[in-house]
């Protein structure tokens, strides 16, 4: 049972064609994790992003707080140091 030249060419294309099409397959999964890579990278970025403005308004509300304690630092030490009062009556 010899094979023809005509049935060699087309088992060869055959066997071509399959490993073509398993290797286009593999790269579709791989573009399927890429896009679900990118997808996690980038809601990663949006929740890095907001807990940097979150910092930063933390960091300027307590840039502000200290900022009134040392307004009223003054005031309390001046309050300390004040003569004694006597009480009426």
């Amino acid at each position: 049972m010899s094979l023809s030249k005509q049935q060699v060419v087309m088992a060869r294309t055959l066997g071509l064609a399959a490993v073509l099409t398993l290797g286009l397959g593999a790269c579709a999964t791989y573009d399927d994790d890429f896009a679900r890579v990118n997808s996690r990278l980038d809601q990663l970025d949006s929740r890095v992003q907001g807990a940097a403005q979150s910092a930063e308004s933390a960091n300027q509300s307590a840039q502000q707080a200290n900022q009134r304690l040392d307004q009223l630092e003054g005031r309390v030490q001046q309050l300390e140091t004040a003569p004694g009062r006597k009480p009426r009556g």
